[in-house]
């Protein structure tokens, strides 16, 4: 399956600000690429950016190999798939009927297999009949993946995919990611979880007032410094007795 994600320069404005001033991202078959930094960093900008959802102000952006402004609607739903920060359903769909939307780009033979796998895949099978309303908000949250999953594209871009997650649930669909990325598929995923983004990434970039100040493999580039200075917090990376890097803020 091929993947590949090239961006160079991205900027925005929006309103007269800067929301992104110069970013480039990478991310090729085989990766997972986790997007970092505080609150209004520009982190869902980016993730927007990427995906076509809005005009550049600068820079630019391909997918496999193919500027995305050249892609019809159709092809660019069919080369990447887009999970949201939220996700609002004003109808009374069913939990199969919403996966189900994520084979709109093919509605081909693949459909109901497609379908049936990514529920299976989410834990949602259960839920089938019942309307997205009725549904926690953990439940609409992997509901949401599923039809992402069922999109069965190369590229996915999730944003914040695991802030309405308990911890079991958010390692759950970690793993998953992970799973996708071991398929040979690439994903972007925008995270808050420091820790997370240490355990599953495979590179990281951190984004400061729209900018990007570090990016390579998560342990190289999640230090106490880099992360004190871009978080305003005294931020220590401490090992535990089996080996694995744990983020922590330091008492004051």
């Amino acid at each position: 399956m091929s993947a590949s994600l090239s961006a160079r320069g991205v900027r925005v404005i929006r309103n007269g600000v800067t929301l992104l001033d110069g970013v480039d991202l990478d991310v090729h078959a085989g990766e997972l690429v986790a997007v970092l930094g505080p609150n209004g960093a520009g982190k869902s900008t980016l993730l927007g950016a990427v995906a076509g959802d809005f005009e550049l102000s600068g820079g630019s952006v391909s997918i496999n190999g193919r500027q995305i402004g050249d892609y019809s609607p159709r092809d660019l739903a069919r080369a990447r798939a887009v999970l949201p920060q939220q996700i609002t359903i004003s109808f009374p769909f069913t939990v199969r009927e919403i996966v189900a939307m994520g084979r709109g780009p093919w509605q081909d033979d693949n459909d109901d297999e497609r379908v049936e796998a990514a529920m299976r895949r989410m834990d949602v099978t259960a839920l089938a009949t019942r309307t997205y309303q009725t549904l926690s908000v953990g439940e609409q949250s992997r509901v949401s993946m599923a039809r992402v999953l069922a999109q069965d594209t190369p590229l996915l871009l999730l944003d914040e995919p695991t802030a309405v997650l308990d911890i079991g649930q958010q390692e759950r669909f970690l793993s998953i990611a992970r799973t996708l990325v071991d398929e040979g598929r690439a994903v972007v995923a925008v995270l808050h979880d420091l820790n997370v983004a240490m355990r599953y990434a495979t590179r990281v970039l951190v984004l400061h007032e729209g900018r990007c100040v570090a990016s390579g493999e998560p342990a190289a580039v999640l230090t106490p410094a880099l992360l004190s200075n871009v978080y305003h917090q005294k931020i220590q990376v401490t090992t535990t007795t089996d080996g694995r890097s744990v983020i922590l803020p330091e008492r004051h």
